[in-house]
């Protein structure tokens, strides 16, 4: 247990001038800090994204970013290694991701990989790999500190109330769970887990696609059986006498499925970020679409083909979580590691 945040991370640094695209050093920022840009990128099991951005508050001014689903981690749970075809999505990506920050104004940036990488046989590799073609220089960061980052990007989501919360990330290759109490506003860490559980790896453990609707509940069932055992140390764990449960989600699947509570004919951030969703409602939408086939979710706004083969595992963990924190509604929170990081770039700057 520790004051959050409780350690610096490692590869935080500014970039002398021509080291690389990934830390260019802004020319002329002077000294105040909100004139400053930032850069954070997060590649994950399934998305890269990155953000440029500047103070504004006690908020960031967006200058620039990108978001693309690479599904680096295909095939990774059966083979224990990235594919030559995803990794190729992933540098075209990352590519883009290191003009973007060739062009911006970029004084301070940080670049991490998740659970792909560090699961992955030849993670390794593929970060020389990555830098050596696009001079992106890759933090391969634990779970521990990719919780960490998580709360520390969207904790303000969270709703004003005594006791603990529970924040949890719902990736591509692996799930958070973090318990968090909120004294003055700031989170403290109370307990945490990571399972290797995300919509991913957890769709490729288990067929859930049959054409035979019987099939389908049964696979949904099995899903939900394999991340509740994964959780279940976890769940003995967590308080029982507690007035109100507060539950935040930062993720894929919980800003896809209020998409779909709201109804909206295309994503809306600005009507996802910080909404909070009755659990009810969450649960009976999981129920329909792992009830659906694989055709009729992609005809789905705000789903598609893009999310409709992997959306159903995201339910699925989504509802193991709620069976074990039975909050009566759900936030949802766009933002995440890449918030997370921006702020501890800030933070340390702020000290040098």
């Amino acid at each position: 247990m520790a004051n959050f945040p409780a350690h610096a991370a490692a590869g935080l640094s500014r970039s002398p001038r021509g080291e690389g695209r990934s830390q260019p050093v802004a020319k002329g920022v002077g000294r105040y800090p909100h004139r400053r840009s930032y850069a954070a990128l997060d590649l994950g099991t399934n998305n890269c994204r990155m953000l440029i951005a500047r103070p504004d508050g006690d908020g960031f001014m967006i200058i620039d970013a990108f978001s693309r689903i690479v599904r680096l981690g295909e095939g990774l749970a059966a083979t224990g290694t990235l594919s030559m075809a995803a990794m190729d999505r992933a540098l075209s990506a990352l590519s883009i991701c290191a003009a973007k920050l060739a062009r911006r104004n970029v004084h301070l940036s940080r670049a991490v990989a998740t659970e792909a990488c560090r699961r992955a046989n030849n993670g390794a590799d593929f970060i020389d790999r990555i830098r050596r073609e696009t001079g992106l220089v890759m933090d391969v960061i634990s779970a521990e500190e990719e919780a960490r980052l998580a709360v520390m990007g969207c904790h303000r989501l969270i709703e004003p109330g005594s006791g603990p919360a529970l924040v949890f990330d719902i990736g591509g290759g692996s799930t958070e769970l973090i318990l968090i109490e909120t004294p003055g506003g700031q989170p403290r860490i109370l307990d945490w887990l990571s399972v290797p559980w995300g919509v991913v790896s957890l769709s490729e453990s288990v067929r859930h696609d049959d054409q035979d609707p019987v099939a389908r509940a049964a696979a949904y069932q099995q899903m939900m059986a394999q991340v509740a055992e994964s959780f279940a140390a976890f769940a003995g764990r967590l308080p029982q006498n507690v007035d109100e449960r507060r539950l935040l989600g930062t993720s894929g699947t919980v800003t896809t499925l209020a998409s779909v509570h709201l109804g909206l004919p295309s994503y809306d951030r600005k009507a996802v970020d910080g909404l909070h969703v009755p659990s009810a409602s969450f649960r009976q939408i999981s129920a329909a679409l792992a009830a659906q086939s694989l055709e009729e979710r992609s005809r789905l706004p705000c789903i598609g083909s893009e999310r409709a083969d992997l959306v159903v595992a995201g339910c699925a963990i989504l509802d193991a979580i709620l069976d074990i924190w039975p909050a009566d509604r759900v936030g949802v929170a766009d933002r995440g590691i890449r918030e997370g990081i921006l702020r501890q770039l800030v933070q340390m700057d702020g000290r040098r």
